[in-house]
């Protein structure tokens, strides 16, 4: 045999799902579901992957793959009809190099299955006497999935579906079918041709081909944990099976030294380096990076953030396609949108907004301010309620501010403009014009005193109210 390949079944469209995304492309922990039987298969050795998908499903999947997977590793075929597991594997089957030896035949909504179990099937493919072997699990309520029928000796003799067991099968039977096969593509090639519509959904059936290897060349099941064989078939076996694929990304990360507490959500690409904390209810989506001595303190959410050593976001911090540098210090509640680039041991506060900005070394905005497109100086520190008038309708514009500057709380920068290297902008000043170094800026209301005057005004509107 000349080597394992495999082919993954993603063509359904899982209308039990409800949703216009096909099945196989609902994102799980940041990735589509299909991605997952794909990645196991390689981990497993498979020289090739087939994906059948659907036309629909095509150029989605044919993306994910092209982004996710080493060149030429995966490709996929076109099911034209939906005509059944069977057809499917067929179409698989016919996109694999002629001397194909040993094929995996997967599910492509099978997440939580694990490459050991996917090699240890093909295993027993070396045995004598077996050429097609079914990965099956013991359950306490099997209803839904097709069973492993056995004879009186034990062996594996067919699989039969659900919906075309008799009564006595449907409760005697515990013993189901996970949809994970290894076979030689001889015995699949050859059990696929014999292959006929005649059940309950007039459909070629994938799991006929246990019975025809059977009775030729012999078939064999291998017991695996019932909680990782179990299929994806709508929104709340999915919200379960994505709780699992969480604790487990958990443990993974947990193994190699990062500090994971309580229901943290980590998507599969997230990548945390030992010595980081996570905290309770933290969400780490897409592509995240969370360096050594980190903290990512409870409720924060990150998407696409780079964070630096020893950085630390507290709580309820959000940020999205952003980057935190060294012992940086972000939050409670801040909120980074896409471009922000906080520098080493810069400091953000509560209810501050940055968005395309950029705030240098040692630089501080700790209270209610909004930072839009900007550059903000080395040591600059930008005062509670601080706005930055960065879009006039038309356009965005920047704001320059150097280092070392002081901006005084409730300013206005009114931008496009440069506020120089240790300049003043006194406390409620609107800035339109352009600081030069080392200058004060004060633009407010000339204040007014009239003695006596609160009285008389109270005595006034007191009246009005009457």
């Amino acid at each position: 045999m000349s080597g394992l390949f495999a082919v993954v079944l993603a063509a359904g469209q899982g209308k039990r799902m409800r949703s216009r995304l096909p099945k196989v492309l609902m994102p799980m922990a940041g990735r589509p579901l299909v991605h997952y039987p794909i990645a196991r298969a390689l981990e497993a050795g498979a020289r090739q992957v087939v994906v059948v998908v659907s036309e629909v499903s095509r150029e989605r999947v044919e993306a994910h793959v092209r982004a996710a997977f080493p060149a030429g590793a995966v490709t996929t075929a076109v099911q034209e009809v939906a005509r059944g597991t069977g057809d499917a594997a067929r179409v698989g089957l016919d996109a694999l190099p002629a001397n194909a030896g040993r094929v995996l035949v997967l599910c492509g909504d099978t997440p939580l299955v694990q490459a050991d179990d996917f090699a240890a099937l093909a295993r027993l493919l070396d045995a004598p006497g077996v050429s097609f072997a079914v990965l099956s699990a013991d359950m306490e309520d099997p209803r839904g999935y097709g069973r492993v029928l056995r004879d009186g000796a034990g062996r594996v003799v067919a699989i039969r579906e659900d919906r075309d067991l008799t009564a006595d099968e449907r409760t005697r039977l515990r013993e189901v079918n996970s949809g994970v096969y290894a076979a030689s593509a001889a015995t699949l090639r050859d059990g696929l041709a014999t292959l006929r519509p005649d059940n309950a959904q007039g459909e070629y059936y994938l799991t006929d081909v246990v019975a025809f290897a059977a009775k030729s060349g012999g078939a064999a099941a291998l017991s695996g944990n019932p909680d990782a064989l179990v299929g994806v078939n709508d929104p709340r076996e999915f919200a379960r099976a994505e709780d699992r694929l969480f604790a487990r990304i958990r443990d993974r990360h947990g193994v190699a030294g990062a500090l994971i507490r309580g229901d943290a959500r980590i998507d599969d690409a997230v990548e945390i380096a030992p010595g980081a904390r996570i905290d309770a209810g933290v969400h780490l989506r897409g592509n995240t990076k969370i360096g050594a001595d980190a903290v990512i303190d409870v409720g924060s959410v990150l998407t696409d953030v780079t964070v630096a050593e020893g950085a630390l976001l507290k709580p309820y911090t959000v940020a999205t396609d952003s980057t935190i540098g060294v012992r940086a210090e972000i939050g409670p509640f801040s909120h980074l949108r896409p471009g922000s680039d906080i520098e080493e041991a810069a400091h953000l506060g509560n209810f501050v907004e940055t968005k395309k900005t950029r705030v240098r070394r040692g630089a501080k905005a700790n209270h209610l301010s909004y930072l839009g497109n900007g550059d903000i100086g080395e040591g600059a520190n930008v005062g509670a309620g601080t706005i930055f008038c960065n879009y006039d309708g038309f356009a965005k514009h920047e704001t320059i501010i150097g280092a070392g500057a002081f901006i005084g709380s409730d300013s206005q920068i009114v931008a496009p403009v440069t506020i120089g290297k240790g300049a003043y902008v006194a406390t409620g000043t609107t800035v339109t014009r352009d600081v030069p170094d080392d200058a004060l800026a004060v633009g407010r209301v000339k204040q007014e005193n009239k003695a006596g005057y609160a009285s008389r005004l109270k005595s006034r509107l007191a009246a009005k109210k009457k």
